[in-house]
């Protein structure tokens, strides 16, 4: 029992870490695959948060939500670079809005749906997972965590948002002509149904009885304050979203805290210089 117990802690912490970690580098990252690729790490810590507190249903639901509105993020990035000229950074993007009118609205149901935004599939799991871990008595800490990462995903998707939609013309190429082809919005409008009417079916489907759920005001309304809090915060922000040269912030959170190195870079270097 004991040992189980230090393993779901061990888990927790580096689940909320990673959570953390992930969104901070996202919001320093200019790649658009990058991104995506992150706030699927960030998605996976999510569930890793989830199975350290016992909610193991609860897990494989949000596996199964992030699935169909991530997969329509990606089918989006690819459109969007292919139709930019091959480019994956999005400081050549900006108001491909006006030649990709309906990837613009799929990619941001996505992000929505991924912020947890109410009545999407995201909102669905991801808010379920976070009013019963307000339930466990893990601390102050532990719950200021997870809202704090909460906050992040939003942060690094309105970033997104607005480079590539809605801020000024980056000078990279357009070609419009993408969304013409049947094979590359066809499968874009399936799964846009799907991230709008998946969360309600998947939920009655693996939770037959609702779930009872019990919380203070504060807490109840914590999850749609900070998503608000952090969408206010970034739009403030957009001034500043081309000068993001904080020296060493920057350069820590753009090579992923030097985990890249530490983990296998550093041993195959020093590895191949002694070959």
């Amino acid at each position: 029992f004991i040992l189980g117990e230090t393993c779901s802690a061990l888990l927790l912490f580096i689940s909320i870490m990673t959570m953390f970690m992930s969104g901070v580098v996202a919001i320093f990252e200019y790649d658009l695959k990058k991104i995506i690729a992150l706030s699927t790490l960030s998605q996976l810590g999510m569930m890793m948060f989830s199975i350290s507190l016992g909610l193991y249903e609860l897990a494989f639901f949000h596996l199964l939500t992030h699935a169909l509105f991530k997969a329509l993020l990606f089918l989006c990035a690819g459109i969007l670079i292919h139709g930019a000229g091959n480019t994956q950074d999005i400081r050549s993007f900006g108001g491909l809005s006006l030649n990709f009118p309906l990837v613009t609205v799929c990619m941001n149901l996505a992000n929505l749906s991924l912020c947890g935004v109410p009545f999407l599939a995201g909102f669905y799991s991801k808010d379920l997972i976070v009013e019963l871990a307000c339930q466990y008595s893990w601390g102050i800490f532990v719950l200021l965590m997870m809202f704090i990462c909460l906050s992040l995903t939003v942060l690094y998707s309105v970033r997104l948002t607005y480079l590539s939609f809605v801020g000024p013309y980056g000078g990279g190429t357009s070609i419009s002509v993408c969304e013409s082809d049947y094979s590359l919005v066809g499968p874009v409008a399936i799964l846009s149904f799907t991230s709008l009417v998946s969360g309600p079916i998947l939920s009655w489907l693996n939770f037959p009885a609702p779930v009872l759920i019990f919380l203070p005001v504060f807490l109840k309304w914590g999850a749609l304050f900070f998503v608000g809090v952090s969408l206010l915060v970034m739009l403030s922000l957009q001034g500043l979203t081309y000068s993001y040269k904080w020296g060493v912030v920057s350069k820590f959170s753009g090579l992923m805290w030097f985990l890249p190195w530490l983990t296998g870079q550093g041993f195959s270097m020093k590895t191949l210089k002694n070959a």
